[in-house]
Order: structure tokens, then sequence, then C-alpha cells
């Protein structure tokens, strides 16, 4: 339990899973190889570690066990019986007299302690007799109580550390995804179910702040879907053990514009030889006869954003020239430079007529988030939560209940009766004391009901 302290207060101060490069700069390059080999950056799943849990589970299953026979002894007796003389030695003792006849007081208060205390045996002596009771003997099981709940929190995190994961996934709206990538590792982990999602809302406040964001989340098995819930922060999605937090969120970069490849696209021709200048209409993938017996010339491609050395050209359309005469040339033809063909030194000059909005026709240009999941499993959370409610529970035992035992004496001594009184517990003793006096005040008053 010392080494277990110890080392957890390592743990405590020594950040866990944190980035490498932040442990280089903090600790240097010698101790954080050092830590790393001994895992000391990830303690709670090191091999060592989970290597004293479970010899600290296995020395509290034996020293229970091992203890555990005497204390059944004595809460499962094969025979009932008590020892007066324990009793007559007891701080506690109270007496008092009263002039009842024997064997009423026998059954008065053998009838009293049954009320009050439960079960009751009777033991003649030679002057009289002696009245036994006791309760609560299954209270000595406090401890034991405790010492399985601490094995029930020491199993549930050994439970979790081997068989649960934490990891994260972005899914953009209308999109899925039925995998994960593991915390700290290069690990994807399959999910049993794909987590599609349907829609995302963030709402901010005047300062810019995110006030709240929301996904809504759709589960598939197979194809079909079995569970559609709202999620936020501190609102999690539950399923089949599986928890999945709302995180983050990220907006996604705007769609690269796409060009209908019907779209007619125009052209202006300008030959160097003649001055002369000529519009074309065409499309993608069409070939277009160039004038005065030039060659031909056809569009294979559009591109939503180009660069040329260090120049960003935007939209533009990239084609193949195949003169009369020589070899085939690649065509650059940016739609907001109409002059930029002009470097290739062409018989012909190709440029592109259209508006740059032409292109831009049909695009969606709303806003599209991604929703950030944390994603974890813990197995082993529901015997942690067994543990913690077992301690609760023999921890009250422990502390506020105890095994009590009374004894009622009485000696006949000429016209009088000489009454002890005293009890015995395992635990909280300055309460039985009390309890044996306000027990003696009861029996008075059942003496002096008799005498009547």
């Amino acid at each position: 339990m010392l080494s277990l302290a110890v080392t957890s207060i390592i743990g405590t101060i020594v950040p866990q899973n944190g980035n490498p490069a932040a442990y280089k700069q903090q600790y240097g390059e010698v101790f954080y190889n050092l830590f790393n080999r001994l895992g000391i950056f990830d303690m709670y799943h090191c091999w060592w570690f989970q290597v004293m849990l479970i010899m600290l589970t296995l020395n509290i299953t034996v020293c229970s066990i091992q203890r555990l026979s005497k204390t059944w002894k004595i809460i499962f007796p094969t025979q009932l019986s008590f020892n007066r003389s324990r009793f007559q030695k007891r701080a506690n003792r109270e007496e008092f007299q009263n002039q009842g006849a024997l064997e009423q007081l026998r059954k008065e208060y053998e009838s009293f302690l049954n009320q009050q205390i439960g079960h009751s045996i009777v033991e003649r002596t030679k002057k009289g007799f002696c009245v036994f009771a006791e309760k609560m003997r299954w209270t000595r099981l406090g401890v034991y109580f405790v010492h399985l709940s601490v094995i029930l929190l020491l199993l549930g995190g050994l439970i979790g550390s081997l068989f649960g994961f934490n990891g994260s996934v972005n899914i953009a709206e209308g999109e899925a995804a039925d995998a994960i990538w593991v915390r700290n590792s290069h690990e994807k982990r399959q999910l049993p179910f794909t987590i599609r999602c349907d829609d995302f809302d963030v709402s901010f406040y005047d300062t810019g702040a995110p006030r709240e964001f929301r996904s809504t989340l759709t589960l598939l098995e197979n194809g079909e879907p079995v569970l559609t819930e709202n999620i936020i922060v501190n609102d999690p999605l539950r399923y089949k053990g599986i928890n999945m937090f709302q995180a983050s969120y990220g907006q996604l970069p705007p769609e690269a514009p796409k060009i209908d490849p019907d779209m007619e696209v125009s052209l202006n021709l300008l030959s160097r030889e003649s001055g002369m200048q000529y519009q074309r209409k065409t499309k993608i993938g069409q070939v277009v006869e160039l004038p005065e017996g030039k060659g031909k010339f056809v569009i294979k491609e559009f591109q939503p954003s180009l660069e040329f050395g260090n120049m960003k050209l935007g939209e533009t359309f990239i084609g193949l020239l195949t003169p009369s005469q020589g070899e085939e040339t690649k065509v650059i033809l940016p739609v907001k430079y109409a002059r930029f063909d002009t470097m290739r030194k062409g018989a012909i000059v190709i440029s592109i007529t259209n508006d740059a909005e032409d292109f831009h026709a049909g695009h969606d240009h709303t806003v599209r988030y991604y929703t950030g999941l944390q994603v974890n499993s813990d197995p082993g959370v529901w015997v942690v939560y067994a543990g913690f409610l077992i301690m609760i529970i023999g921890c009250y035992i422990t502390f506020f209940m105890s095994h009590q035992q009374v004894c009622i004496e009485v000696i006949k001594s000429g016209k009088n009766n000489r009454v002890f009184i005293s009890g015995i517990t395992n635990k909280n003793k300055l309460s039985m004391q009390n309890k044996i006096k306000k027990l003696a005040q009861s029996l008075k008053h059942v003496s002096k009901q008799e005498e009547l």
C-alpha cells in the first residue's frame, strides 16, 4: 500500500499522457528516456503498476481469508454459550435489589431481553439464574465488507485498464465513422457500430465565444439505424457500454468549386500572325479546330485552385494543343488572367472569356462543421461502482454498528434479590456503558411492576 501511495504521488506530479516534445523540454533528453522506459508518462497502464495492484489484491484476499475463519465461528457458533465470569468483571456493571420471586423474575427478565436485545438463553446457578442475550453478531463482517470493496475497486481498475479504451474521432455533418483513434497511440480501433453525424449546431455569445454546440448522432448496425440522440457537453450518448462525449468541433474548409462537364466554355483565340481574334464555344473533352489551320485544341481538366511557381492562379483550365506542325503542348488557362497564355509564345494565344462567377454557379457556400467526439469504454466501471457502494455499507457497519452481548444475573440474598446487569461489545464501549444504565433503569421499573 505504501508503494502504491508513493507511485500514485509520482503519477500525480508527472503529467500523464502528455506530448513527448513537452516532456523533453521539461525533463531533458536523459530523464525523458529514463521516465519513458519506466512507463512514468503512462504509469496507470504500465505493467509494473498493474502487478502492484494484483499483489495488493492477493494480499488483502489472503489476510481476509486467514482471519475470517475465527470471526466466522463467533458469528455462526455450533452451540450458543456464554461465559458468566466475563460479565462479572465488566466496569459497566450495574446493581440494584428487588423482592420478587425468582421464577417470576426469570420470566420477566427473559421476556425483557428478548424484546430489547434479541434471542436470550437462561442459565441457572446455585443461588439464582443468569439471562444472556446478544444481537448483531454479523456486524463483525463489516471490516470484510471494506476489504471486499477495496478488492472490487482494484479489480475494476484493472479490468478498465486491460479491456477498456479511450479515443476520439471527428465526423463531418452528413458523414459517418465506424472506428476511432486510440488516445496517445497510432492504433485505430473498430467500433461495433457506426456513428453518423446527421446535424451539428453551434451558438455563440456576443463576444464570439461558443455558448453551446450540439450534435445529432445516429447509431447504425448493419446499415440500419438503431438510435438517434442529441448530445451536448457533459450529456453523452451511451450505447452497449460505449460512451460518446461532445468534446470539440471545427469548421471544414470550403469545398472546391465543381464545374459542370456539360457547361460551355468560351474561348478567345488570338492569331499572332494575322492579329485576328476568333471566338469558339467548347466543353471539357471536346476538340476545337484552331483557326488558320493552326491545329487542334482540347480542354482536358479543370482545377479549382492551381499554383504555378509562386503564383496562385485560382480556377484554371488545363488543355492540350496539337499544332499542325510540331509537338503537343500543355496549355494552362487561368480564368482570371486572360493574358497568361502569351508567355507560351505560341502561334495562337488562347484565353477564357467566361466570368469566374460562372464556374461557381450551383456551388454550395454553406459553412460545414465537423463534430469532435471523445469515445471511451470502461467495462470495469460497474465493478468500481459496486466497490464504492459496498465500501459505504462496510464503513457504516464497521464504525456505527457493533456486536452486543448483555447478561442479567440474579442472586438470592435473604429476603431480597441482588440484580446485576452488564454488557460486552466489540467496539464503542462508552455507548454500551450508557445502554447498560438505561437497561438497568428499565429493569427496576419491571421489578416495581412485579412488586405491585
